[in-house]
């Protein structure tokens, strides 16, 4: 058996080929393409194999060309001794390309750095390949946000999903209603501390997630999860609902009863709600949602729509409609999160994005379909596969197990999205997420523990070939592929212990 090139995730074909490898060294010349040049060239830096130089007119050992031919995102990658060649079909196709071809670099013994003879063709599976970041239970900084968004970026995700605000904190500027930032943003789980971005702020990550080719979905939870809006505006929330499964999160987790105006620091979830049926509300949402859109450039705006379990079935669905029609009045898709398909007067082609299990349960599934009943989509996040704020093992210092306990690799790996939701196949499905909430995580080193090396497994489902329709599109072929990406992923600042990515874990 011919083993394939360590690549992940899995293209859509890569073949070894006969004769030697291309030996890069500071002799190589570049050519082509400049944003992937330098693309290449952080590559190489941070290997530290030689970066070679620009082309003089001519074409270089390494051209970077987008020459429009194949499928949106697609790439063409040729190496033999002679040199590389990468064509895209646009300038995403050419990056993706770029970032296998860091994957193939190797180092011999003797130090010489070398590019292994191969063709490769690949394009994606999923037009929608996402992570998210939630920086509402503990605030996470530019810089760290721009650190993820290389590394998901790295392995071809190209949405970034940041969960703006929640019961714990509001974490963006928003002019129309200075409140929210003034006294909304200071706390986080565990009594830590807070923050925001500044409207300058996301313009700096919209920006640098577009030159990796990343797309921002900005999500505005509601009408649940906005405890936070009552320490500015306390006349739009309702009282906390203190059910018996917020009296239980709190004897397990600490942090106290939620109370109406005061800072939340504790993880129960569902007790929040906005006065659904006041005109104020509405007028306050779109404000948000109306400054949140005039800074985002992607055409998606996430609305929540999760765990409203302190408002009734009937405020709920009101809510939602109200909500996702605000959304598409200015110029934006809707996304919500799948609870939302119990709405019957949802926005037509709103986005339906499932947490539930891979197997689903509680009639999670019928609130998916209904999404594409109303000429909506489907973006799969299960909870027990790729929540990379799950356990990896049940010692694991952070983390969560809610989701069928802790979440090993092999699980992340091993499901297909097309068979998670019955009646929601290849045509309904736009993409796949990998969630990363933020209860128990501080920090980038925080992150790269529970991220890695899981992220590579929902890289995995998102963009390669349909489980059994490849040969190489299996749990050890994986496992073996991440492993050899141990290196690289050092190489560029991942603080895990990922040692253990050929393993279980």
């Amino acid at each position: 058996m011919v083993t394939p090139p360590p690549v992940v995730p899995l293209p859509s074909s890569a073949e070894r080929s006969p004769g030697a490898a291309f030996r890069l060294s500071d002799a190589a010349a570049l050519s082509g393409d400049p944003s992937a040049a330098a693309a290449l060239r952080r590559i190489l830096r941070a290997v530290g194999a030689p970066i070679g130089h620009d082309a003089d007119g001519t074409t270089g050992d390494i051209d970077l060309v987008v020459d429009g031919a194949g499928a949106p995102e697609s790439y063409r990658l040729v190496a033999d001794a002679d040199g590389v060649r990468i064509a895209g079909a646009d300038a995403a196709g050419l990056f993706y390309g770029v970032q296998t071809l860091g994957q193939l670099l190797t180092r011999d013994d003797d130090g010489a750095w070398r590019i292994p003879a191969v063709r490769v063709d690949d394009a994606p599976r999923f037009a929608y390949r996402g992570v998210m970041l939630d920086v509402a239970r503990h605030f996470h900084p530019v810089a760290t946000v721009e650190a993820y968004i290389d590394r998901a970026a790295a392995l071809k995700f190209n949405v970034l999903h940041l969960h703006l605000s929640d019961d714990q904190g509001w974490r963006l500027e928003i002019p129309s209603r200075p409140l929210l930032t003034e006294r909304a943003s200071g706390s986080s789980v565990g009594g830590d501390g807070g923050g925001f971005f500044t409207q300058d702020d996301y313009r700096r990550i919209v920006a640098y997630a577009a030159a990796r080719h990343m797309t921002v979905v900005p999500e505005i939870d509601l009408p649940g999860h906005t405890h936070a809006v009552s320490l500015a505006y306390p006349e739009l929330a309702e009282q906390p609902v203190l059910s018996d499964h917020v009296r239980d999160t709190v004897r397990v987790f600490g942090g106290g009863l939620p109370q109406h105006g005061e800072p939340y620091e504790g993880m129960a979830v569902g007790f929040s709600s906005l006065r659904i049926r006041e005109e104020e509300t509405y007028a306050f949402l779109e404000d948000v949602l109306s400054d949140v859109a005039s800074l985002t450039p992607g055409p998606y705006l996430h609305v929540g729509g999760d765990e409203a379990l302190g408002t009734s079935a009937e405020d709920f669905s009101y809510a939602m409609a109200r909500a996702t029609e605000i959304v598409t009045g200015l110029g934006k898709t809707p996304v919500t999160w799948h609870e939302a398909g119990a709405a019957p007067g949802l926005a037509a082609g709103t986005i339906g994005q499932y947490w539930g299990f891979v197997t689903p349960t509680d009639g999670m599934d019928d609130k998916t379909r209904a999404f594409v009943a109303r000429g909506g989509r489907v973006v799969l996040s299960p909870a027990d596969a790729i929540y990379l704020d799950m356990k990896p093992s049940e010692d694991f210092p952070i983390g969560l197990t809610w989701a069928r306990g802790a979440t090993s690799l092999e699980r992340a790996y091993s499901w297909e999205p097309a068979e998670v939701v019955g009646g929601v196949g290849e045509e309904n499905i736009l993409g796949v997420e990998a969630p990363l909430w933020t209860e128990t995580v501080r920090d980038l080193a925080d992150i790269d523990a529970l991220a890695f090396p899981r992220i590579a497994a929902a890289a995995e489902a998102a963009w390669s070939p349909r489980t059994g329709s490849h040969p190489d599109r299996t749990w050890d072929s994986f496992r073996d592929r991440a492993a050899a990406l141990v290196p690289l992923w050092r190489s560029q600042g991942v603080t895990a212990a990922v040692a253990e990515a050929g393993g279980s874990r």
